[in-house]
């Protein structure tokens, strides 16, 4: 039986240094836990985060969350100590922040061999480079840092997003070219329920598989919004049906609500099917 796409509608930050947010987050509804010893954790706690979050992770509790490690840059005092640290623990992969170029991954390989690896994509060097990371045979993951990318560009701030846009193409571009999952960067405002929805109906019209979130109350609407809709999984059970039925007539093409269905259309169709159905999986734990 093929092997269900794993969904990242929700990808959710947790500062890996503490412990009632680390149990909390075993019962939230994200579809993936970025488990961070960067940002979100001091410089003085971080070499506590590592153990406190092993001890997290060890224990268990989290599902099929997709569960990754942020570390520290390899060019901080901590980076070198957290890939290791990472790479024993019981997570999915590694995310190395500010990655330019795929010479970083191969640095962070050197440490954590063989683990999966996830690139923050938030400099405009990565933006350029962007094809060559998602192309590192460990690469199997981009998370867009729209927040450093913004600072490093000096742009505005605009609710359509306008001057992040190339940045965005080229690094969703790369990942849909070399397979590899892609998310969108956080929305800050997590009071604001409507400028959040707006922002991922963009990013999932844009080809994102899912957004990185700040807060839990942000879930809900990130899962609605990158999951399909009841009208989308009814079109596409229609589309299957109508076309097989063609092809059993000897004909190449269908038509589904005065619309051509082509095999094209049905490749799309069944990849809705799979994601929902992968949705129903995860969300039955």
């Amino acid at each position: 039986m093929p092997q269900l796409p794993r969904p990242l509608r929700s990808v959710l930050y947790i500062p890996a240094s503490r412990s009632r947010a680390l149990e909390k987050a075993r019962t939230l509804q994200t579809d993936a836990i970025i488990f961070d010893l960067e940002d979100a954790v001091a410089p003085d706690e971080k070499p506590a985060a590592r153990t406190t979050l092993a001890e997290a992770l060890a224990a268990g509790g989290y599902g099929e969350r997709l569960k990754i490690v942020r570390i520290n840059g390899l060019e901080t005092d901590w980076g070198a100590d957290d890939a290791q640290a990472a790479a024993e623990m019981a997570a999915d992969a590694v995310l190395l922040p500010k990655v330019d170029g795929p010479a970083q991954l191969d640095a962070l390989a050197q440490i954590t061999g063989d683990t999966p690896l996830w690139a923050m994509m938030e400099t405009p060097q990565g933006m350029l480079a962007a094809a060559e990371i998602a192309a590192h045979p460990l690469c199997q993951g981009m998370v867009m840092g729209t927040n450093d990318l913004a600072k490093d560009m000096g742009t505005r701030f605009r609710a359509d997003r306008l001057p992040l846009m190339t940045g965005l193409g080229l690094c969703l571009l790369a990942a849909k070219t070399h397979g590899v999952a892609i998310v969108d960067g956080v929305f800050n405002a997590f009071k604001d329920t409507d400028g959040l929805a707006a922002e991922c109906a963009q990013g999932r019209d844009m080809g994102f598989d899912g957004k990185t979130l700040i807060h839990p109350a942000q879930l809900e609407v990130a899962n609605a919004a990158f999951s399909p809709t009841e009208e989308e999984v009814d079109l596409a059970r229609r589309q299957i049906a109508a076309y097989d039925e063609a092809i059993a007539a000897g004909q190449a093409v269908a038509v589904v609500d005065g619309r051509i269905v082509e095999n094209l259309h049905v490749a799309t169709a069944r990849e809705t099917l799979a994601k929902m159905d992968a949705i129903a999986a995860l969300s039955a734990e």
